[in-house]
């Protein structure tokens, strides 16, 4: 039996482990530090109170259930001794033959790690619910204040980054204040939210097309939000921010501004690319280490064109399968192949019946393209309850404009603190 570790229930860890699934001669386990696997391109949702949290997320081990060869264990992995071809965890040792490098990413303050108390980002969530938290409190505080100033305060939220993230960000941020909340507040007009979108290059959507990100930017003009571009934030506090020489104050700020590889202790040095992720051979192998495999966002494996892939659902999905493949074929003599990543496009949405999608030449946007993203998604879903909840919602939510998880929930849980 071939022992076989999985450190990562992302979608490079998880294909990777169902590939494996009842391959014989395969003993494999699969680590995690959260019991669930999180679809993270609907992670937004929650955040805006589209969806619950348990839409998007599905217990690991119900997913692997049916394989009899795959272990499942919540634990966090502290060192791995390639010398002793073993992984130090806060539950024991583990012997491997294959070692799979799967942790995903977080996001990066690029040297100010100090203001996420004030910008939390989107990679979990417990930050999904807290965003959630923060934009639905500012409303709360907006309503129950008599003075304009501070009303203006805290109906201005800024969203920092002008990809994907922070687009759907700012789009639902638009769109739920001008559509849903306006008919339940009666001291503040929240239509007048101002949601300031800002941007460090000189377009957003960089990765689109020009044209493509020029509809993005009228599109999310139309939902009231200010897109500032070539504008560098340079300080975060708990009243705002400063981007240049021009203050914002605000209550409400959302980092959506970069991301960067989570790392996992080794007895080797490994060479790694600005964003933290692990440069891998032609097979997604480490250099000098065959055995050890990394994939997802904590790999760092060039395209046709030389670019490192981006960390997107499909490479790592495709990774995964890959990685299965080859440990599968490898057990019975085979010889390995490189891997070649087929190029799925890209696509992200603005807002109700507003997004683009980009595949090669053709380009589509508005509602073709929400439909589009749509039927992706909810084909990506794991679970056909996930699946059937989320349409069930997007449709109530799109037909009546509400949202129906927009609960606050506070971090404190106790009545009693010490004392009777």
């Amino acid at each position: 039996m071939k022992k076989i570790i999985i450190i990562g229930g992302g979608f490079a860890g998880l294909n990777t482990a169902k590939g494996l699934g009842n391959v014989k001669d395969a003993d494999v386990t699969l680590i995690d530090k959260a019991n669930h696997h999180l679809f993270q391109p609907l992670l937004y949702q929650v955040a805006m109170a589209g969806l619950n949290p348990a839409d998007i997320a599905v217990p690991v081990r119900s997913l692997l259930a049916k394989y009899d060869n795959i272990k499942v264990v919540q634990g966090k992995v502290l060192r791995i001794n390639s010398a002793e071809k073993k992984v130090v965890t806060d539950f024991g040792d583990l012997q491997y033959d294959y070692l799979i490098i799967a942790c995903g990413a977080k996001h990066t303050y690029f040297g100010n790690e100090h203001w996420e108390q004030h910008a939390p980002g989107l990679k979990t969530l417990e930050q999904a619910t807290e965003i959630r938290r923060r934009v639905l409190s500012a409303f709360e505080n907006a309503e129950k204040t008599s003075d304009r100033s501070l009303q203006k305060k805290y109906l201005t939220f800024a969203v920092v980054g002008g990809g994907p993230t922070g687009v759907e960000l700012a789009g639902a941020i638009g769109e739920m204040s001008r559509y849903t909340l306006a008919r339940d507040f009666k001291n503040i007009d929240a239509k007048l939210t101002r949601v300031i979108l800002i941007e460090g290059g000189n377009r957003i959507l960089p990765s689109f097309s020009k044209k493509l990100s020029a509809w993005a930017t009228r599109s999310l003009e139309q939902l009231g939000v200010q897109v500032w571009t070539n504008s560098i934030v340079t300080n975060i506090d708990e009243n705002g921010l400063n981007v240049g020489n021009e203050r914002i104050e605000t209550t409400a700020v959302l980092w959506a501004a970069g991301v960067k590889a989570n790392s996992v202790d080794t007895d080797f040095t490994v060479e790694k690319d600005r964003m933290n992720r692990i440069a891998v051979t032609a097979d997604l192998s480490l250099p000098g280490h065959p055995d050890i495999f990394a994939a997802g966002d904590c790999a760092c494996f060039p395209d046709d064109e030389g670019k490192p892939l981006p960390g997107i659902a499909p490479v790592a999905m495709q990774q995964g399968n890959y990685l299965a493949d080859l440990i599968e074929k490898e057990i019975k003599g085979k010889p390995r192949k490189s891997f070649k990543y087929r190029d799925k496009g890209q696509m992200a949405t603005i807002g109700r019946s507003k997004a683009i999608t980009e595949f090669g030449i053709m380009r589509l946007t508005g509602f073709p393209a929400w439909v589009a993203w749509l039927l992706v998604h909810i084909y990506y879903l794991a679970g056909f309850k996930n699946r059937f909840l989320v349409v069930s919602q997007w449709a109530w939510s799109y037909l009546t404009f509400r949202r129906g998880s927009r609960l606050i929930l506070e971090k404190k849980w106790r009545f009693y603190n010490g004392e009777d």
